[in-house]
């Protein structure tokens, strides 16, 4: 991922979940606040609990949520921290249904650019 950097430190996801937008869609939520990067990267949390599954299983869904985000990193605005955490059903959900929630989360947050309307 070109312009994303990985969200990594525990302080930054707490604060997303407390502080951030949300939107709920049926295999995702996705949080999101702006960053105050001066690069105006983007930074990407993954969170699959165990409730999904075993590390084989979530292991798939991580795969899954970072490859609908890197084909659709150009659509969505700079400068954000975002959390994707994978609910128990992303588990059996095809690739085409979790890219579709992220997309409509997304949306629903308006951190998509001006060419959403292309699927």
């Amino acid at each position: 991922m070109k312009n994303t950097q990985s969200l990594c430190l525990n302080y930054r996801f707490r604060q997303l979940y407390n502080r951030g937008k949300s939107q709920v869609a049926p295999n995702l939520v996705v949080y999101c606040s702006k960053n105050r990067e001066k690069t105006g990267d983007n930074r990407l949390g993954l969170t699959v609990s165990t409730k999904v599954g075993k590390a084989v299983i979530r292991n798939a869904v991580r795969r899954k949520l970072r490859e609908a985000y890197r084909l659709n990193e150009d659509r969505v605005l700079k400068g954000l921290d975002i959390v994707i955490v994978a609910r128990t059903r992303a588990s059996s959900a095809q690739y085409k249904h979790i890219e579709k929630d992220m997309l409509y989360c997304f949306k629903k947050l308006g951190i998509l650019t001006g060419n959403e309307e292309e699927q």
